[in-house]
């Protein structure tokens, strides 16, 4: 399973993208996360990120691809993965089509998590308060006034990637404002639908044994009424073969009694002879 995950910054991409990793076995690739682990890194592209990340700017394309490119190749990403904040721009999308083709893999959706934009500020706002009441720090861009541009700059380069998606025919969209818990369900009951989903190891053997299991239960009605055919056929046999014995028994009777009434009319006769002899 090969999914991306749209929708504007604080919609919900990484809860979601977290519990369709646990549920499925598949791997979050987060460029954000994967910036940001450069970022306290300090490696010479964190630093560079770290700039562009607190004024609300996107790293460049070259970046980020090639980070994708490196990271689908690793192991744990072979049975599926979730790509979380790419791609952000239509051009990202088709260099993402571009290496998908390239290695002969296929995407299967991208949801989009549709939400509203002043409902999120509130939201982020919260997370922030909340960051803080725990004496964390709060992510760089993660304040209202960062989230602001960045929703900014999501209406003018992201979005366009619905119709993109649409025009392929992979996009579904789920009302990100719903609780988390009917978000996942939703996404799951749609992923399910287009065949997205793929059964966990356990379940082949499972459904196997289940399939072997309904074939027995299937037999044995066979073998019953086949048992019930032969003895059906048995019973007509012997029902014939008494008929066949009774032909002959009555044959014998008839002919018996005929002879008897041949004996009982000769007797008389006899009788008038003698008598008329007599006389």
């Amino acid at each position: 399973m090969r999914l991306i995950l749209l929708g504007p910054p604080g919609s919900g991409k990484g809860t979601q993208a977290q519990r369709l990793v646990h549920k499925h076995g598949i791997v979050q690739l987060s460029t954000g996360e994967m910036l940001r682990a450069a970022v306290a890194a300090g490696t010479p592209i964190g630093l560079q990120a770290r700039e562009i990340m607190s004024n609300g700017g996107l790293v460049p394309d070259e970046v980020v691809v090639g980070i994708i490119a490196d990271r689908i190749e690793q192991d744990d990403a072979r049975k599926g993965f979730i790509l979380d904040g790419f791609p952000r721009t239509v051009p990202q999308a088709a260099a993402l089509d571009e290496l998908l083709k390239k290695k002969h893999l296929k995407l299967d959706a991208v949801v989009e998590l549709r939400v509203n934009e002043s409902a999120l500020l509130d939201r982020v706002e919260k997370r922030a308060e909340e960051t803080r009441a725990r004496g964390e720090e709060v992510r760089l861009d993660d304040t209202p006034e960062v989230l602001s541009k960045r929703l900014a700059q999501y209406r003018s380069l992201t979005e366009p990637l619905i119709h993109y998606y649409s025009e392929r025919r992979k996009l579904l969209t789920v009302d990100g404002m719903m609780t988390i818990e009917h978000v996942t369900r939703d996404i799951n009951r749609i992923l399910g639908a287009i065949g997205a989903l793929e059964p966990k190891d356990h379940e082949p053997a499972k459904s196997v044994k289940a399939a072997k299991t309904a074939k027995k239960a299937a037999k044995k009605p066979v073998k019953s009424a086949k048992k019930a055919t032969g003895s059906a056929r048995k019973a007509a046999k012997a029902v014939s073969k008494a008929k066949a014995a009774k032909k002959p028994a009555k044959k014998v009777a008839r002919a018996a009694s005929a002879r008897k009434g041949a004996k009982a009319a000769k007797k008389p006769a006899k009788k008038l002879t003698k008598k008329r002899a007599k006389r």
